[in-house]
This record gives structure tokens, sequence and C-alpha cells, in this order.
């Protein structure tokens, strides 16, 4: 079920996407050959709980059985990992890596949630390319949420903006509704026709999030049954 907020709810969900926005830009300021994950996650951490947030991810339960609740704070996920990358004092960045950090900080009742892919040192013209196309993708769904459109409005926007540049969204994971639940409904699929799914109105809070592959679509789970991969081991980026 789609809820709808009130202007009093979307302003105590502007608090904590405040939260998780500082949070992305002191995890980014740590981001350089030689750092672990592990101490991105402490940073984030660190972050939100100064600001009065909590991690909401950490503790995240699988609903699987025989697979830990998530761990991290953040999800870290670092070259041919495309979403829910676990941070670990063993995972060390080097030149030329990139990394998705994926946050969420709950606040007061409600979650606020971004993702954004970095680099590491200096990286390939190709690699930028998949950057800024990912981050590209998410503008052109956000041109298509508004009042009166469809879900498939933003899922066609993306999808057809990253085939354009010859590459591939993930179709096994999407973004979606977020409120007091971190996922909420709407499903919001990165692939697409346009006019189809629910109609936007207003006081709806949707996390768009493109995921896009440098290769081809297929992925594949490790064995710590978070961690999504791609399956050619193409390098991946998530907004």
């Amino acid at each position: 079920m789609i809820t709808i907020k009130s202007k009093r709810e979307i302003e105590l969900m502007r608090e904590a996407c405040k939260i998780a926005n500082l949070t992305q830009i002191e995890v980014e300021k740590a981001i350089r050959p030689g750092v672990t994950t592990y101490e991105l996650d402490q940073i984030a951490e660190k972050t939100m709980r100064k600001h009065g947030a909590i991690p909401a991810e950490k503790g995240y339960p699988s609903g699987v059985k025989g697979v830990p609740d998530f761990p991290g704070s953040i999800c870290s996920s670092v070259n041919d990992e495309v979403i829910h990358g676990i941070p670990s004092k063993k995972v060390v960045l080097k030149e030329g890596d990139i990394i998705s950090v994926d946050l969420v900080a709950y606040k007061n009742g409600f979650n606020g949630d971004c993702a954004r892919t970095y680099i590491v040192g200096n990286v390939p013209s190709e690699v930028e390319k998949l950057i800024k196309v990912t981050k590209q993708a998410f503008y052109e769904g956000i041109k298509f949420a508004k009042k009166g459109n469809r879900i498939g409005d933003i899922s066609n926007a993306i999808g057809e903006y990253v085939n354009k540049n010859g590459y591939s969204v993930v179709r096994e994971f999407q973004g979606h509704g977020i409120g007091s639940q971190m996922h909420e409904d709407p499903g919001i699929p990165n692939y697409g026709k346009p006019g189809r799914g629910a109609r936007l109105e207003p006081g709806m809070t949707l996390a768009i999030e493109p995921m896009v592959i440098m290769g081809g679509p297929e992925i594949l789970e490790l064995d710590d049954g978070w961690t999504i991969i791609t399956e050619d081991r193409k390098f991946g980026g998530t907004l």
C-alpha cells in the first residue's frame, strides 16, 4: 500500500535526508587508497549518531534462514559489487577502484536514503563515463517524478537513457517508496514501459535508485547472502 505523507511528515523526512547527505559528504572526504570500507562504515555511523540519527541499515533483517542481519552502517560496494557490499577491515581501497556507498539515516520515525558512487584516485575514462551515466540516469528519472505521471514513466526514462549509452540496468532490484519504513510501496524498477504502474500523487516519497552495469545485466549473489556482483565482473555504479 502506498502511503501519502503529510507536510509535517515530509519535513521530518527532510531532516533525515539532510543527515544522510551530510554523512555522504563525510564519507567522501575519507575515500582514498589505503582506506578500508570498515573505516568508512565507522565514519558514517559516527556522523549519523552525532546528528541524532541512527544507521537504519545496521541490523536490517535478511529474511533468509542462515543469513545474518546486515552488519554494517552502510552498504559499501567496490568495483564489480553492484549493491549490498558489506564493510570489512579486509577490503582496502586502491588506486583505480570505484565504491558505491548506500546509506540510510533514521530520525524522528522516518528514513532518509541515498547512494553515491565515488572514484578512488584516477580511473580510466570509461569508468568515469559509467559514473556520469549513472548520475544522469537518476536525473532523467527525476524529470518524470511529477503529479499525474506514472511509475513506469520514471522507470522507462532511466532504462532508455542507460541503454542509449551502451550500459545495462540491474533488473532484479529496484528503487522503492520510503518513509517510516525503509522499503515501502511502490517499487520503482530501472526499466519498463511509460504509462504503466501507480499514478504519482503529492505526498508520495520515493527512493529512485539507478543501478548501472558496464557490461551485461546478469548478476550473482555471494555466499554472504548480501553482496550482489556482476556476472561478467564488469564495474557497476549506483545512485
